[in-house]
């Protein structure tokens, strides 16, 4: 399955990032061309735009599913009610329903249960949680240092303002993974894929594997 975003800042100038017509119409074609394909499997928006109408914005999804450019279209990081309304404005003008949700969902960041799990479910939306391993945090000692964790800022601003209460988790993740003999990322990543809806959690990944 082949899937891209759409919304942040691409270029210099007008409609630079965000989700109007114009910005979804052109970006579409770029990313096709940097994939070297027709079409994709997946298109997805990040987050909403503020400064463009849902209307908008879904018409022209819509419009891309119907040119063949992409199979699906999908959401991403929303409340609750900035999801039911795009569902409801796509539903009323019989246009193309988002597929999938990619949300913040872990161990330590479960915000997500409290009611945005029920609606994916009850709207039939397939969820593909990103940071499933809260930037790594679930998968090394509490003690232990990396190069990303004292330098990515964003996950510093994700988890550091709960990290009393976080390692208490981090470390269960641990005791676990050490009775059951497996790394903690099979803990983690288990614990996710027993969530209903839960798909397919977006594992980031920065060296290829080389063979020995």
């Amino acid at each position: 399955m082949l899937a891209t975003k759409i919304h942040g800042r691409m270029h210099v100038g007008p409609n630079e990032s965000g989700l109007s017509r114009k910005a979804i119409m052109s970006e579409i074609d770029k990313s096709l061309k940097r994939l070297g394909t027709d079409y994709v499997d997946l298109y997805i928006i990040q987050r909403r735009d503020p400064y463009t109408p849902i209307e908008e914005t879904m018409e022209a999804l819509h419009d891309l599913v119907k040119a063949g450019k992409t199979r699906y279209i999908g959401a991403s990081a929303m409340y609750a009610w900035q999801f039911q309304k795009a569902l409801h404005v796509a539903e009323k003008n019989g246009w193309t329903r988002f597929v999938s949700m990619q949300n913040h969902y872990n161990l330590i960041c479960r915000e997500e249960e409290r009611e945005m799990l029920s609606l994916y479910r009850e709207e039939k939306i397939g969820v593909t949680p990103y940071s499933p391993l809260a930037s790594g945090r679930l998968t090394r000692d509490w003690s232990e240092t990396t190069r990303r964790s004292e330098t990515d800022q964003i996950q510093k601003s994700k988890y550091d303002a709960t990290a009393d209460a976080d390692r208490l988790v981090v470390e269960r993740v641990a005791a676990i993974a050490e009775k059951r003999g497996v790394p903690r990322i099979h803990i983690a990543l288990s614990w996710l894929l027993e969530k209903e809806p839960i798909t397919s959690p977006i594992i980031g990944w920065r060296n290829k594997a080389v063979p020995p």
